[in-house]
Parts: C-alpha cells; sequence; structure tokens
C-alpha cells in the first residue's frame, strides 16, 4: 500500500533585512549586481515598482536552520534596490552590461517587500 504524500503551504511568517542601499536608479543597481557577482549572469526582481537583489543569510548554522523551521523566519543580510516604476525584462547599462529582470509581481511575499522597500528610508530614521 502506498502512503498518500502531503503536500502543504506554510509561508514565511518574516523576513528579517539587516541593511539595505537604495540606489540611485536600476543602471546604477544592475551594475553593482554584475560587480557582486563577478561579471557572472546574474538577474534581479521586480515587483510594485521596485527592482532589488537580495543576499539570503545560509540557513547552515544550527541557529539559521531553527529560526527558518521553527519561526518561519528568514534573514536577508543585504538588500539593494531601486525605483524602477515599469517591468523591463532586461537592464542594459551605458557599459553594456545586460541584466535581466523577473518579474515577481504574482508572488506575495515578494509584493511585501517591494511595498517596504519604497518606505525603507523612512523605517530607518
Amino acid at each position: 500500500m502506498e502512503k498518500q504524500l502531503k503536500i502543504r503551504y506554510e509561508p514565511f511568517e518574516e523576513i528579517v533585512i539587516r541593511e539595505f542601499v537604495k540606489f540611485g536608479d536600476a543602471d546604477d543597481l544592475a551594475r553593482f549586481a554584475s560587480i557582486v557577482a563577478g561579471g557572472k549572469p546574474t538577474g534581479l526582481y521586480w515587483s510594485e515598482g521596485v527592482v532589488f537583489l537580495y543576499f539570503p543569510l545560509p540557513a547552515t548554522t544550527e541557529i539559521a536552520a531553527k529560526e527558518l523551521v521553527e519561526a518561519r523566519k528568514v534573514y536577508w543580510t543585504f538588500v539593494g534596490y531601486a525605483l524602477m516604476s515599469e517591468y523591463k525584462k532586461i537592464i542594459e547599462t551605458k557599459e553594456k552590461i545586460m541584466v535581466p529582470v523577473i518579474d515577481m509581481s504574482p508572488n506575495p511575499m515578494f509584493k511585501k517587500v517591494a511595498q517596504w522597500l519604497k518606505n525603507a528610508e523612512e523605517k530607518r530614521r
């Protein structure tokens, strides 16, 4: 007799952003993304008029893994973002750096992050 496969959805309850930087425009963010990726292909996320990238704290430590499982909490060590009112599939900088952008609008978590980032500078004060 085959066991029934159970599938359930348990969204994160909290995202903790440790540091964030607002870039002047999407081109500056694309340049930054290319540099931190060492010139390798990288991508950005877009939702709610905000383009961003994030670096999660790996859940390889006991504490991070426990937070992830028990508290459904994740830590993003850094978020870089810029306002970009309309979605574009690719950002091409003056230096001809091509950075793909993924439209994450359908995802409620990315929508909330984008909305939070729009007002992030006020939260820092």
